[in-house]
């Protein structure tokens, strides 16, 4: 059983019809994504449907597809029950199920079906992606972001920040987040959102957020409430790297969104203006490379974190195995490394030290390579 999550729009529905094309199997598609929750009577229906086929194609099986099976309140024990029914049977049925909110797909996964499933995670498109399939350039990417659904609305900004945020940003906020979880402050949420959207590569503390949000809202609900804007792929708080996992957890966290799109269609700059405001377009970039290592790590490549002690700061520390890499981001032509690098690589000795931008490596060829590369090279 392959349990595929990911955020929305990335491509999981169309991945599945692609693989089965391919492989050759009847695919039996269903999705629990409407206006109202689906019972676990539902996924039986289907299940039960997908057998009678399975009957019918012998030898070659059928592939059973569940979309958004996060829905379903109590769905990984309904599947857990029906697929060991069809293991004793040797039914020759595969099941995919696929889901937009990573974080609950994972936690269901994780609870009932121990032993009987491979999780695989699909990303926001990188960069290299988005170039092969749409023929984005840097500018485009940095702007635009890694939504392959939205690139055909890219000679049309207005329409595409409409889609952005309607199709995307409202739809997995209210779908994906307060129909699946007790959310008591929605409002909160939202503006939390927005926040890490406008603040994405700066460090604020749960405190000044708080102060931001002019919200009656304490520290561990915002905290709650940034998990869940992470499980499902849309912003994250990145913790201090201490080299002590509790230390870190109580950190301020750096925040970072996981698509580009997401602050420029907030924020409500054309693309024209983002290339001449040279502040705004460094924050972009480094919230590019942010999130090319953070989708990297919703991957289980690898961790990120920041450093900063003091005056010193490390923009992204990556950690695989026991490799320890540190990434400073220049946007300027002639950026070199901080000071912060220096201190961080005498408290903790990386493997090495990336400079991105600047004099170092080239922003659009860092982009290009997977984050294994960097880790790996």
């Amino acid at each position: 059983m392959q349990v595929v999550a990911g955020p929305r729009q990335v491509g999981k529905t169309t991945v599945v019809h692609q693989l089965v094309a391919e492989i050759g199997p009847t695919l039996r598609y269903a999705s629990a994504d409407g206006p109202t929750l689906r019972g676990d009577r539902w996924v039986e229906q289907q299940w039960d449907a997908a057998r009678l086929a399975a009957k019918d194609a012998g030898t070659r099986g059928v592939t059973l597809a569940l979309d958004e099976i996060q829905k379903i309140p109590g769905w990984s024990e309904t599947v857990k029950r029906l697929w060991d029914e069809d293991t004793r049977l040797k039914t020759p049925l595969r099941v995919v199920l696929l889901g937009s909110a990573p974080l609950f797909m994972a936690r269901g996964a994780t609870e009932s079906l121990a032993g009987r499933f491979e999780l695989l995670y699909l990303p926001h498109w990188s960069f290299a992606e988005m170039r092969e399939a749409f023929g984005f350039d840097l500018d485009s990417y940095l702007y635009f972001g890694g939504y392959p659904g939205a690139a055909a609305l890219v000679n049309e900004p207005d329409r595409w920040r409409c889609y952005i945020s309607d199709s995307l940003i409202e739809t997995t906020i209210s779908r994906d987040v307060l129909l699946l979880t007790r959310i008591d402050k929605p409002a909160l949420l939202r503006r939390l959102f927005d926040l890490a959207c406008r603040y994405s590569g700066q460090i604020l503390s749960y405190t000044k957020m708080v102060g931001q949000l002019q919200d009656a809202g304490n520290t561990t609900t915002l905290a709650h409430y940034l998990d869940l804007l992470a499980g499902v792929g849309m912003v994250s708080g990145l913790q201090k790297f201490t080299g002590d996992a509790a230390r870190s957890r109580g950190s301020s966290p750096k925040l970072q969104v996981l698509n580009t799109a997401l602050m420029t269609a907030t924020v409500g700059l054309s693309p024209a203006d983002v290339r001449s405001d040279p502040e705004y377009r460094g924050r972009l970039i480094e919230s590019a490379v942010g999130a090319h290592l953070a989708n990297a790590a919703a991957c289980g490549e690898c961790e990120l974190f920041y450093w900063r002690e003091r005056a010193d700061e490390v923009d992204f520390v990556v950690r695989s195995r026991r490799r320890v890499i540190a990434v400073e981001v220049k946007s300027a032509a002639t950026g070199r490394l901080r000071s912060g690098a220096a201190a961080f690589a005498a408290a903790f000795a990386p493997q090495r030290t990336l400079l991105v931008g600047g004099d170092g490596i080239a922003l659009d060829e860092f982009l290009s390579r997977p984050v294994s590369h960097w880790i790996d090279a």
